[in-house]
């Protein structure tokens, strides 16, 4: 991944000077830990793969986890779910590669990619489809939800037929062994480990008990979500919310120090979660996130 990046890095035209950052521009390492984004932190709702180009550009982004909806729209997906299965099945590879291209031009990686067409009600063709495009954009891994061990299988055999290594994701079901039967299932797959739904999860997920599960599992970590959210309520899970970071329970900063002093290699990414000040904004929020893992593993 880095010697990809490396190359992106010089190969780009785009001049990240002109940023009013307080430390590099260019988030690729920081200490020996590589920090990235998840483009949901930009625009959840909104699908103009330009937008996010520019979001990266602004907030000096330059290594991505791509969520589906980024491109697809961009790339002439209907607006009806009822099409989305043919869209996908269909639309040729060629066009993913010219969105490698477009970031790529500007300086970004995309490392990897997460459409919304991997859960038990998704087609074959549309798993497929997800591996090709992981492919034909470049990126290291497929991230998928954790869901069934049914469909972990089917994912596995696909994903050993293409060639394409899978992150999992889990929210409120993570535990210190949710991913074992994926990780059991099939070498291609990894953990996509969120931090925040870790901690907000269950009472025994404690800040310890996260640390000793980075210490164990490091091998088969692909990426880390940072975000901050509140530990488990005993009485009442739903009461657990995403706060800015470092006013909630999820102990980043001791993680980032951990993959520091480790020198782990997978990567930490952003993902923008919490309620936007009054007056702020997502790039300036995900500034402030870079800013908080810049102060975590310069101290």
């Amino acid at each position: 991944m880095n010697s990809r990046r490396s190359f992106i890095k010089k190969s780009s035209l785009v001049t990240f000077g002109a940023l009013n950052l307080n430390f590099s521009p260019l988030l690729k390492d920081i200490n020996g830990v590589d920090i990235s984004v998840v483009t949901y932190s930009f625009n959840p709702g909104i699908e103009d793969m330009n937008i996010i180009i520019q979001n990266c550009l602004d907030s000096g982004s330059d290594n991505i986890e791509l969520m589906g909806n980024h491109v697809e729209t961009t790339l002439g997906m209907p607006r009806s779910k009822r099409s989305h299965p043919d869209w996908r099945t269909n639309v040729s590879m060629k066009d993913f590669k010219n969105v490698k291209k477009q970031f790529k031009n500007q300086g970004i990686n995309i490392f990897a990619y997460k459409p919304y067409c991997m859960s038990p009600n998704n087609s074959d063709g549309e798993v497929e489809y997800a591996m090709k495009a992981t492919k034909a954009l470049g990126a290291d891994y497929l991230t998928a939800e954790l869901t069934t061990k049914e469909n972990t299988k089917r994912i596995s055999r696909l994903a050993e037929k293409h060639n394409v290594n899978i992150g999992y994701h889990a929210h409120l079901q993570a535990s210190d062994t949710a991913w074992d039967f994926a990780m059991d299932d099939s070498e291609k797959n990894f953990i996509n480990l969120d931090i925040g739904h870790y901690i907000a999860a269950r009472t025994e997920n404690t800040k310890e008990a996260l640390l000793n599960f980075i210490l164990k599992n490091h091998s088969k970590i692909c990426s880390l979500h940072l975000k901050d959210r509140q530990a488990a309520k005993p009485l009442n899970l739903g009461a657990s919310d995403n706060q800015i970071w470092g006013k909630g329970d999820t102990p980043i900063l001791e993680v980032l120090q951990l993959i520091r002093d480790n020198s782990f290699k997978f990567t930490a990414s952003v993902e923008l979660e919490y309620r936007i000040p009054s007056g702020s904004n997502r790039v300036n929020e995900v500034k402030r996130c870079y800013e908080y893992c810049d102060q975590a593993l310069n101290s």
